[in-house]
């Protein structure tokens, strides 16, 4: 029996807040830390009022605790949706008017999310191939590096006001030729901090977030070289009154722009989505205690936040994975963390306004460019040319695409590409939407046959038969009939495995013996062989 077993599974609700009140304060307070400066550089990125970003994460926090279907996740301000948000305010006219008008297609994408949750698609992620969505996260990963460049030169924004992606890029050396000195001392300097800080986590110092120890020299620094009266206003971070700032901001004219709103309504509900999901899967992992959270449920509490959020004139938020993962490691027990992540980020803005607004744009810049590479790290594409080459084509598909076009093009240029070599692989057209599932059981073991082929878009039938097999059984999962098993739902199938095994049961996957792997990783595709 594995020890975690044995631990007690933390309360919910009220006698949860008393039973785990000083594990959930501190946890939040660290993830509070980490939330603060990340919340004002990613609503600065992304074309909105700084302030904003702290008004989604106080949302996320105090107001999405109360209806969220899962523990240890934190509600926020994403980097990964950057690229979506500045995108529409660019759309929509930029300045004030085009936020007002992006915070309308907000407060719809919401509802919609809220859809999502009621019509039961909490499995939506489970339909996506995943290299086509870990290809969309880098791209957004290069998009932030290369926009955030010329901030953390504290170049003149009129230098990059209203170029592309491409133009970003091509205009690199221009920035270096017309960088500020002090400020990019201190941006590069908070850079190296964020970027070498993950080596430090066996000593002591490690323990300090980075983001906060950034904050710690930035800010001084800034003082010292007297940002406030020798450089330009641009330089530093201006955020205003948080009482001010808060009233109904959303603008719904947009709606005469049909195209665009739709779009965007469409971006908004679908990334905001995907990377919720993928973040709740992925924490769960992490729990000590192996709980599973209600991913209809959680969706539905995003959405709620969301479209209060847009109302008042905040950002999209998701479950975002490294404050999650912080909460996690900081001993977190409760979604109670959640909302005391959100509580503290409140009584600071109230209480600590003129000290936000002595941070340095440029640090601001060097957090976000931590978070870029992080998601584009090189690594992110040998793993996946390791998985295989067929994945790393639609991994470089989907880049390509979103940085050319964008988001919604790159997504379906990657989805399109992978059906394209399913069908080369000998798929069946009908195997896209339906793959044959038989499940049948003796005594303490279950069978489940699967027949012609199993891939990511008919996943989700799969999955409901499996889902529907009660706990603490043998399950065998037989895959001898299927000329193809893709990619993503071998790594689903190994999920499933994982989650179900810590219920007690036990699952056997077989039928790949006459299967040919596409590469030497462990769930790479499989192809029925011929010989």
């Amino acid at each position: 029996m594995k020890t975690t077993s044995k631990l007690q599974i933390p309360k919910d609700g009220l006698a949860g807040l008393k039973e785990n009140f000083s594990s959930d304060a501190i946890a939040g307070f660290v993830v509070f830390l980490l939330a603060m400066p990340l919340s004002l550089g990613i609503a600065k990125a992304s074309d909105f009022p700084p302030i904003m970003g702290l008004v989604t994460a106080i949302i996320g926090g105090i107001v999405v605790s109360f209806f969220a279907g899962s523990r240890l996740t934190i509600k926020g301000p994403a980097a990964g949706l950057i690229v979506v948000v500045a995108g529409a305010v660019a759309d929509f006219g930029g300045g004030e008017l085009g936020w007002k008008l992006a915070l309308g297609a907000m407060v719809v994408a919401g509802l919609v999310q809220v859809g999502f949750g009621l019509l039961k698609l909490g499995k939506l992620a489970d339909i996506f191939p995943l290299s086509a969505i870990h290809g969309m996260l880098a791209a957004i990963g290069l998009i932030i590096i290369f926009k955030q460049i010329p901030v953390l030169l504290n170049v003149d924004p009129g230098l990059y006001k209203g170029l592309g992606i491409i133009s970003m890029m091509t205009s690199i050396p221009t920035f270096f030729m017309n960088l500020d000195p002090k400020a990019t001392l201190v941006g590069v300097i908070s850079l190296a901090i964020m970027m070498g800080w993950p080596y430090l986590k066996n000593y002591k110092l490690g323990k300090v977030p980075a983001p906060l120890m950034v904050l710690l020299i930035a800010i001084p620094a800034e003082l010292a070289m007297d940002f406030e009266h020798t450089e330009p206003a641009y330089a530093l971070l201006h955020i205003g009154n948080l009482v001010d700032n808060v009233k109904f901001n959303a603008d719904f004219s947009g709606i005469s722009q049909a195209g665009i709103f739709i779009k965007y309504v469409i971006m908004f509900a679908l990334v905001g989505t995907l990377e919720s999901l993928l973040t709740v899967k992925a924490i769960d992992l992490t729990d000590p205690f192996k709980r599973r959270s209600n991913n209809d449920k959680d969706l539905i509490a995003v959405g709620i936040g969301n479209t209060f959020s847009a109302l008042l004139g905040g950002l999209p938020m998701i479950s975002e994975v490294a404050r999650s993962s912080a909460n996690v490691n900081n001993g977190a027990k409760t979604r109670w963390a959640n909302f005391f992540h959100g509580f503290f980020i409140l009584v600071f803005v109230l209480v600590a306004t003129p000290v936000i607004e002595m941070i340095p744009n440029a640090a601001l810049a060097a957090m976000l460019i931590t978070v870029g590479i992080k998601l584009a790290h090189p690594k992110e594409f040998v793993h996946t040319f390791k998985i295989g080459k067929e994945q790393l084509a639609i991994f470089l598909v989907t880049i390509a695409f979103t940085l050319f076009e964008d988001l919604l093009v790159g997504i379906a240029a990657g989805i399109v590409l992978k059906m394209v070599i399913h069908l080369i692989n000998g798929t069946p057209l009908s195997s896209f939407v339906k793959a044959p599932t038989l499940v049948s059981f003796e005594g303490n073991n279950y069978l489940v046959e699967i027949d012609k082929a199993a891939v990511f878009s008919n996943f989700l039938g799969i999955k409901r038969k499996l889902e529907e097999i009660p706990s603490g059984f043998n399950v065998t999962i037989d895959l001898k009939n299927t000329k193809l098993v893709d990619h993503s739902v071998m790594e689903n199938l190994e999920h499933f495995k994982h989650e179900y095994e810590d219920n007690g049961g036990h699952v056997s996957i077989i039928g790949l013996d006459k299967h040919r792997p596409v590469s030497d990783h462990h769930l790479a595709a499989r192809k029925l062989s011929k010989a």
